[in-house]
């Protein structure tokens, strides 16, 4: 399903039920419209030109919460980064693409990163493809995106799964888990998706290689805020 890099086992959770428990549970194989859904979710992000996003990234050392919002038409996201726990050291403003990370470090970190990027003050450097959470968290981040729906008859082949329901800022949603980029046999479980009626996304969690815990990025519902390129940087093609 989304282009996801160093993803590795299976999700966290096994299953999730509404309320009391008196709902239905899963996992089993996702019906058609669940499928249907499933194809459409990444569509409705490059359908709506782009998403607000929070993305939560693990780490030993407390990790970091990335709030900010995702061009998906120009594969560039924009936000603030603040450090949780003993990870305080790593705020600011960051933007990236799919090959490179712009870093702008601030002693005082605003809980929101300003509509225009400064125009000094960056630092650029290429995104990690192993090793790092972070840059693992970006680079999914950026994937949730695509300019045509996913095939729906493949994805049941290919292991996907409904697992249960649960609501989100208000939201019913169907929790279901996916196979990673190019929809390959034997992957289904790697991403678990938090999807509406209409196949919104609003969650997606997804395990990754080098932390024990899960990637989580939550999606806003408010109004989209375009994102703006570092001065000087022209977004990918």
């Amino acid at each position: 399903m989304a282009a996801v890099i160093g993803i590795a086992g299976a999700a966290v959770v096994a299953f999730l039920v509404i309320g009391n428990g008196s709902g239905p549970t899963g996992p089993r194989v996702v019906s058609s419209d669940e499928a249907n859904r499933l194809a459409v979710t990444r569509f409705r992000n490059y359908q709506a030109g782009g998403r607000a996003v929070t993305i939560t990234v693990p780490s030993a050392a407390g990790g970091l919460v990335v709030t900010g919002s995702i061009d998906y038409r120009a594969r560039l996201g924009y936000g603030v980064v603040h450090g949780t726990g003993r990870d305080t050291s790593s705020g600011g403003l960051i933007e990236w693409t799919g090959a490179t990370v712009f870093v702008h470090p601030m002693a005082d970190i605003p809980a929101a990163a300003p509509a225009s990027p400064p125009g000094s003050g960056w630092y650029s450097r290429s995104l990690q493809t192993t090793g790092s959470a972070l840059d693992t968290s970006l680079a999914i981040a950026l994937s949730l995106g695509s300019d045509r729906p996913d095939n729906a008859a493949l994805l049941p082949q290919n292991g996907a799964t409904w697992t249960g329901q649960d609501r989100l800022d208000g939201h019913q949603v169907d929790v279901m888990t996916g196979p990673d980029a190019g929809a390959k046999p034997g992957t289904a479980g790697s991403v678990r998706y938090w999807i509406g009626s209409d196949g919104t996304m609003y969650r997606v969690q997804v395990d990754v290689a080098s932390e024990p815990q899960p990637v989580v990025i939550d999606f806003g519902t408010g109004e989209y805020v375009p994102v703006r390129p570092v001065p000087g940087v022209s977004p990918p093609p």
